[in-house]
């Protein structure tokens, strides 16, 4: 009984470590969003007294030069606004649900970007947007996740096909290494690329789409290139303010090959950008575990440990939604439990799989077994005795289950 107070006891820990992340990142974030305001309110608040003045003048101008009714005048811009919401403009641009604009307009739905210049009119259009953007929005998420997955198991095999290579020209013959993985021929176990190596692959990739993008719309939107990184910028990130949309005139120089560019260049930009954002929360989170490590621990000391993603491979097995990792011949499976325990207790930064999967895990189970696997040593000096390995996950928590009922008997 004692055992399991002290377990009730430890148990809180975990939930008091989330909670001060959650109430950290959230006055983080707050107080990111007051000097934006701040530092946008200064930079563009002058720009819109002097538009509403211009504004003004050019009516007044107006009025008195062709004697319009003011009255009248506003009537027509409210009407030319409603126009302006059904895709009606001044100069003619491309129709907006033909089967062309129709796709383009399903793409920003599916991608989450809503330029917002095409919008539903109709009840009928309107009730469909909402049951198709549930299904096309969550199957667009899971695929941006997948193509992450890709790009972290693609380095480890150029990581593993560079350190062959070595091999090979220093002479070194890597066929007795194959042969000892007794057939696991694309086992990529120990081919972790770093997190910031992942990151800095990420970004490399959307600069170098951006600035092409960019060079592609300065010429065919005559848009300035500062305008254009704006453009690419807002547009693969997702926000889609709309200000600036491509592809909107009626005709175009290689119109057909100019569209299917513009939709490769957002397709890329926004795979690798969505990638981008996952790997830097990552980042965020060990800097903010660090922060509080720092004011809630200052005095303990940590272990160091290289910060990797898990690359995808068949070493890989999933369980209740935590993730289990083969272990290498230096390290028994006890050893391995412990290990991934402490990443979670220290707050040690996981890889993007592990990010991913462990969303999935019930958060009772998991402080269950971080409280019953980590703040209670003497369980594994019998566990080994009774035969039961500590395990992860709900497999983890039944074992210990185990081990109380052999030593109570």
């Amino acid at each position: 009984m004692a055992k399991r107070r002290a377990a009730g006891s430890c148990c809180c820990c975990p939930m008091k470590e989330d909670n001060a992340r959650f109430c950290l990142l959230a006055g983080l974030i707050l107080l990111y969003l007051l000097c934006g305001a701040a530092i946008f309110s200064a930079l563009e608040h002058p720009f819109e007294l002097r538009a509403r003045l211009l504004w003004k003048q050019q009516l007044d101008n107006f009025t008195r030069r062709y004697r319009v009714n003011l009255g009248a005048l506003h009537t027509l811009l409210r009407q030319y606004e409603e126009a302006n919401g059904a895709g009606i403009r001044v100069d003619a641009l491309r129709p907006r649900w033909d089967f062309s604009g129709a796709f383009y307009f399903v793409g920003t739905v599916v991608s989450t970007i809503g330029f917002g210049m095409t919008t539903p009119a109709t009840i009928a259009g309107k009730i469909f947007l909402i049951f198709y953007g549930l299904i096309g929005c969550a199957a667009t998420i899971l695929f941006f996740n997948l193509f992450l997955e890709r790009i972290i198991t693609m380095l480890a095999y150029i990581m593993r096909w560079c350190h062959e290579r070595r091999l090979r020209c220093a002479g070194v013959g890597v066929v007795s290494s194959r042969e000892e993985s007794s057939g696991e021929e694309d086992s990529l176990e120990g081919w972790k690329p770093s997190v910031y190596y992942v990151m800095l692959i990420l970004g490399i990739a959307s600069v170098v789409i951006a600035c092409s993008a960019s060079t592609l719309y300065s010429s065919m939107e005559n848009w300035s290139y500062v305008d254009s990184l704006y453009f690419c910028f807002v547009a693969f990130s997702t926000i889609g303010f709309g200000d600036l949309v491509s592809s909107q005139r009626q005709q175009y120089e290689s119109q057909e090959a100019y569209r299917f560019g513009n939709c490769l260049f957002i397709l890329m930009g926004v795979c690798c950008i969505y990638s981008l954002f996952n790997v830097i929360s990552i980042v965020i989170k060990q800097t903010l575990n660090w922060i509080l490590g720092k004011l809630v621990c200052s005095g303990k000391p940590k272990r160091i440990k290289r910060n990797a993603v898990q690359p995808i491979s068949s070493h890989h097995r999933y369980t209740d939604g935590s993730v289990e990792t083969v272990c290498d011949s230096e390290t028994d499976a006890g050893a391995l439990a412990e290990v991934q325990v402490g990443r979670r207790l220290s707050g040690e930064m996981i890889s993007v799989n592990e990010f991913m999967v462990s969303n999935k895990v019930s958060l009772a189970l998991l402080q269950k077994q971080l409280s019953e696997t980590a703040h209670q040593g003497p369980r594994q000096s019998y566990s080994h005795q009774n035969g039961f390995s500590g395990g992860v996950g709900a497999l983890g928590i039944m074992n210990n289950r185990l081990q109380e009922t052999s030593v109570d008997r």
